[in-house]
């Protein structure tokens, strides 16, 4: 765990049985350090050494995105490629006239940001992307709009005065039959975010947010994932397809009696998955051994990994799934499975169990009651399907 530990500051069991998807949550002063997640040094430092073009990098204004040109111009290189490079006397121009600064994903360009990140994928089981807003003046970037997911604000200085409107449609969703309704003129409640507070906001839940308070605003969003039944169908209807009667072709030209057969059928078929009290693990399991994550190589390894007991290591996702079998456990990560012998169980636990840090590689081999070779074997398995990093280099 981070020192931050966002989960615990929400509540943990008692936010997900009250709050989660119902309610939004403010926690003032809930962070003592929230510049460990990042602070203006590292914003400065990661607009100077990544290149990002819209719409990973934006400015915006009243909800309209500001033209790249008017804060970077076109750079030509000596093999004839293109790149905008940022001017930094436009870009303190357009932001003191009103413009918001947004840079997407910034857990992929910021460690720290991403050990959050993480942390909350691991607790709330499902992926997680950052977005970072720096805003200077009282005008709006985005005007009342709503998400379709739920985000968790983190102010890191300055405030920001969010006013909530609640939402007009339940979990409205980004594919949709329906717009929501437009929200009351007059906000639910307005939250005033200072350096430290914490904010969750269920999806659908209109809001809009000024850094009108009369102090420039620096904050993070994690956007979390949704998981719905839209989504559990749609793996479902893969699921299925090991039944003949899903793989058959529709009786488009049968007669009204052949049809209604087949029907019955198919609907046998998914009310006897529906029913399972099962499925909706299954389908987390399935989900979690998918979840690829934050891209994390392990230079200068690419021969394998030394068995070399300082050594550390951690999972690149934080919704590994192990799975205890008649014949040893299954170990799913990355889109990827191995099986493996029931020695391996304690290893790989305490590789879960590390996460978003890392362990020794002598850790894991005590652990487990094998050698270091042992586990560097295991590991380097594990490093090929993308599952594990090597931390720093060591070894």
């Amino acid at each position: 765990m981070s020192p931050l530990n966002l989960a615990a500051h929400l509540g943990q069991d008692e936010f997900l049985a009250q709050v989660f998807h119902r309610q939004y949550r403010h926690v003032p002063g809930a962070l003592s350090a929230p510049r460990e997640l990042i602070s203006w040094d590292d914003l400065n430092t990661i607009l100077a050494t990544n290149r990002m073009d819209p719409p990973r990098l934006r400015l915006s204004m009243e909800g309209e995105m500001l033209p790249q040109y008017r804060y970077s111009a076109p750079v030509s290189t000596r093999r004839h490629t293109v790149w905008q490079r940022l001017y930094p006397a436009e870009l303190h121009a357009r932001l003191t006239e009103g413009a918001s600064l947004v840079i997407d994903a910034v857990d992929e360009l910021h460690p720290a940001v991403g050990r959050a990140a993480m942390e909350l994928e691991r607790w709330l089981r499902t992926g997680v992307q950052t977005n970072l807003y720096a805003s200077w003046t009282a005008r709006e970037g985005f005007g009342v709009h709503w998400d379709d997911h739920d985000v968790v604000v983190v102010q890191v200085d300055g405030s920001k005065r969010w006013k909530i409107f609640g939402p007009t449609r339940t979990a409205p969703m980004y594919k949709d039959t329906a717009e929501p309704e437009p929200p009351p003129e007059k906000p639910l409640t307005e939250v005033v975010m200072r350096s430290g507070d914490l904010l969750y906001l269920p999806r659908g839940w209109w809001h809009s947010v000024a850094a009108s308070e009369g102090e420039r605003s620096l904050h993070l969003t994690f956007g979390i994932q949704t998981t719905t039944g839209a989504q559990l169908v749609s793996w479902l209807a893969d699921d299925l397809r090991r039944h003949d009667i899903l793989r058959m072709d529709l009786p488009v030209h049968a007669p009204p009696g052949e049809q209604a057969d087949y029907l019955a059928r198919l609907r046998k078929e998914v009310a006897a998955a529906l029913t399972d009290p099962g499925v909706i693990g299954r389908y987390m399991a399935a989900r979690d051994g998918e979840d690829v994550t934050r891209i994390r190589p392990s230079l200068p390894h690419i021969d394998g990994v030394p068995a070399v007991p300082g050594v550390r290591v951690s999972l690149t996702t934080a919704r590994a799934d192990l799975e205890l079998t008649d014949s040893g456990v299954t170990f799913r990560a990355c889109g990827n499975e191995w099986d493996m012998a029931t020695e391996a169980a304690p290893l790989l636990r305490r590789l879960i169990s590390a996460v978003p840090g890392s362990v020794s590689l002598g850790e894991l081999a005590d652990v487990a009651g094998v050698t270091a070779d042992d586990v560097a074997q295991v590991i380097t398995e594990l490093v090929r399907g993308q599952a594990v990093a090597v931390e720093g280099g060591a070894g």
